[in-house]
C-alpha cells in the first residue's frame, strides 16, 4: 500500500450523472465503468490500491472503500473508489465478504493518510508494523492488515512481494559487499528506485533499498 494523491485527477464527468436514491450501482454501464478506471488508472496506474500487484495479472474492479451496501450515499462518491485487484483472498472482495466486522475508521485509508507512516515493507515479503506509534495508530496498522489480508505470513502476496524485490536485494548486498563509496551506493539506488516507480510492489522495493542506506 502506498499514498495516492487523488487531487491528479478530477472526478469522472460521468459520476455527476448518477445520484443516491434515484440510481444503483448496476445502472453504471461498461462505458462509464470505463471511463472511471481510466480515472483511477491516472491516480493509481495498473496497480491494486492496496496489495500494489498488477491489475492486468490480477484481474480488476471498481472498489468502494466504505461498502455501498452500508454507506449508500458514498456509491457514486469519487473520493470513495478505487481501482482494486480481483483475488478474493485479499484487497477489496476480502474487505468486503472475508475480513468479517470491522470499523472503517480503523482503516488506513491510501488518499487520506500516508502508509508509510504506519507500515514497512521487509525483504521477505513481510510487512512490520513501524515502532513508536500510538495506541490508535497500531490498531489502524493492525487493523488495515488483517482486513485487507496484506500480510498473511505465508501467503500469495507475501511470495508475490518477495519475489519483486529479490534482484534488488541481491543488487544491495552487491554495492555493499564491494564495498561502493556512499554517494555511487545512494546514486544507484536512486536510479533503481526511478525505474520501479510504477513496477508493482513498488513500496516494498522502496522500502527495502533505502532502509539499507
Amino acid at each position: 500500500m502506498r499514498k495516492l494523491d487523488r487531487i491528479v485527477c478530477p472526478a469522472p464527468p460521468c459520476l455527476g450523472g448518477y445520484h443516491h436514491g434515484t440510481h444503483s450501482w448496476k445502472d453504471i454501464g461498461p462505458d462509464h465503468k470505463a471511463e472511471i478506471r481510466t480515472h483511477l488508472e491516472t491516480m493509481q496506474g495498473r496497480r491494486c490500491a492496496y496489495c500494489e500487484g498488477d491489475i492486468d495479472s490480477l484481474g480488476q474492479h471498481i472498489e468502494h472503500f466504505r461498502r455501498k451496501s452500508l454507506h449508500p450515499a458514498l456509491t457514486f462518491d469519487w473520493d470513495n473508489l478505487f481501482w482494486s485487484c480481483d483475488q478474493t483472498d485479499s484487497c477489496g472482495h476480502f474487505k468486503d465478504h472475508g475480513a468479517g466486522p470491522y470499523n472503517v475508521a480503523d482503516l488506513i485509508n491510501p488518499c487520506c493518510d500516508d502508509p508509510d507512516a504506519f507500515l514497512i515493507f521487509q525483504a521477505d515479503g513481510t510487512i512490520s508494523i513501524r515502532h513508536g506509534l500510538s495506541e490508535a495508530d497500531q490498531q489502524r496498522a493492525i487493523e488495515t492488515l488483517r482486513v485487507f489480508s496484506l500480510d498473511a505470513k505465508w501467503g500469495r502476496l507475501r511470495a508475490m512481494r518477495k519475489a519483486a524485490v529479490s534482484g534488488y536485494v541481491d543488487d544491495a548486498n552487491t554495492a555493499f559487499n564491494e564495498g561502493w563509496p556512499p554517494d555511487d551506493i545512494r546514486d544507484f539506488f536512486e536510479a533503481e528506485l526511478e525505474i520501479a516507480r510504477h513496477l508493482p510492489f513498488c513500496t516494498a522495493i522502496r522500502h527495502v533499498l533505502t532502509e539499507r542506506q
